[in-house]
């Protein structure tokens, strides 16, 4: 009886990691495939563009063609205790000339609406409207976009572009210059995002904030630099995101006289692909303030507890991994497939990463027992080159990590990836048993903070 147990346990746990072994050799090669495209335009870039032109940086680019009014769009629901803040810091840094920051509230969120009238400043425009919220983000962003074109009615200025954010964000003060020139060339213009690590709220808090330092730095150093240079679109990030007003109008006119789907919960993410679509040209403008310095990008905390970082990435996954397939189909050639592949290979990726860890801590177990596993011949290599592809994804990790946030933080995004992958399994499983098609599910937000002291730039 026991010798059966323990041969079903060794069964169970050869087969479970066989099969997590296979998935990584797929996933592997897909990232690696991703890192050589990468290295290779790195020095195609340095060899050919850089020999002959000085790498451009915010300080030495040369005043707009045609300098124009960039209004920001700030969706806000119930964030009294950040947006006031927000503004405040965005008024004091923004080196522009001419802007509006539009933000939309609810009718019962008085908070909030009190926070922003607290500004009082004539650059502010405050948007409520008749639904109470919460609604969709993209409900909210549509009713500010008819609060411009009303506004733009009365006093004869369009805007130039439409440049997102959020009411967390800490913006950099050369962000509108940058757009102002690049907006002229670019039908969408995206920057790089940077989230704040948290310092103060203990070691496990800390860890959950860092492991989006992490994402953001490998997905804002890689994975856009290599969309853009293989002709897919490019995604929004929903902050640091401009667009142009012709490309938006476009949009508009496509859905009715709104550029945001209402029932969309990634209004973000599509915007940016529905551009693309339509032949647009979208850049990933990774720019330094000063030549060798830090790149004009947005900072801001994420959430920094498991249950929260949990719910932003469900609501991420259901967006992109499960809606995102509903709505927004296969569409585009080899490039672009493959990069909506990536992005729709979370619940994949669960699934293996769960087979994985339940292998592994089965196999711990029946070692401790002495137990043996039996391989078959073909799994040594699998197994070996797993381990190798692996070793290669962390090493690039704390590379792209260290060289936004030194070398420290590089080495602890090795260890940081167990907890990423803790929340990635466990956002898998709530939004794949909540995601019913066709429903629109409220806005989900989490609860924002504003930092204290502002990162310098």
């Amino acid at each position: 009886m026991v010798a059966d147990v323990a041969w079903l346990a060794a069964a169970m746990a050869r087969e479970l990691m066989l099969f997590a072994a296979i998935g990584f050799l797929i996933g592997g090669f897909d990232d690696l495939l991703v890192d050589l495209l990468w290295a290779l335009r790195w020095v195609r870039r340095r060899l050919t563009v850089y020999r002959r032109h000085r790498p451009a940086s915010a300080a030495t680019l040369p005043a707009p063609d045609a300098p124009g009014r960039i209004a920001v769009f700030i969706a806000a629901w119930q964030e009294a205790p950040v947006i006031g803040r927000m503004l405040a810091a965005a008024l004091g840094r923004y080196r522009h000339d001419d802007y509006v920051i539009y933000v939309g509230t609810y009718p019962n969120d008085p908070a909030t609406q009190a926070a922003v009238r607290a500004v009082g400043d004539p650059r502010i425009r405050l948007v409520s409207g008749t639904l109470p919220g919460p609604t969709t983000k993209a409900e909210c962003l549509n009713r500010v976009w008819a609060a411009m074109r009303a506004d733009e009615a009365v006093s004869g200025i369009r805007c130039k572009a439409i440049l997102l954010h959020d009411a967390e964000d800490v913006v950099h003060p050369q962000e509108l210059r940058v757009v102002d020139y690049l907006i002229d060339r670019f039908d969408m213009v995206q920057l790089p995002v940077l989230p704040l690590i948290e310092q103060s709220r203990g070691w496990f808090a800390r860890a959950v904030s860092a492991s989006y330092a992490d994402e953001f730095a490998d997905g804002h150093s890689r994975q856009l630099v290599v969309r853009e240079a293989i002709g897919a679109g490019i995604p929004s990030a929903g902050v640091g995101c401009a667009i142009a007003r012709a490309r938006m109008d476009e949009i508009a006119a496509s859905g009715g006289g709104a550029p945001f789907d209402d029932s969309s919960v990634t209004e973000d993410y599509e915007i940016g692909l529905r551009i693309a679509a339509k032949g647009g040209r979208s850049a990933f403008v990774v720019l330094p303030e000063v030549p060798g310095g830090a790149p004009v990008a947005v900072r801001a905390y994420f959430p920094h507890t498991l249950e929260t970082a949990v719910r932003q990435k469900q609501r991420w996954i259901t967006g992109i991994a499960l809606a995102g397939w509903d709505r927004l189909r296969w569409q585009g050639g080899l490039a672009e497939r493959w990069m909506r592949l990536r992005d729709r290979r979370s619940l994949a990726a669960a699934v293996v990463l769960t087979a994985s860890y339940a292998g592994l801590l089965l196999a711990v177990m029946l070692a401790l027992c002495g137990v043996a596993i039996h391989w078959p011949g073909w799994a040594k290599p699998i197994l070996t080159i797993c381990a190798w592809l692996l070793v290669w994804r962390l090493a690039v990790r704390a590379l792209v990590v260290g060289h936004h946030y030194g070398w420290r933080e590089g080495l602890q995004a090795i260890p940081r990836a167990l907890l990423a992958n803790l929340i990635a399994i466990l956002a898998a499983r709530r939004a794949l048993f909540s995601y019913q098609p066709g429903v629109t599910p409220p806005w989900d937000k989490t609860e924002h903070h504003f930092p204290d002291a502002l990162p310098c730039d």
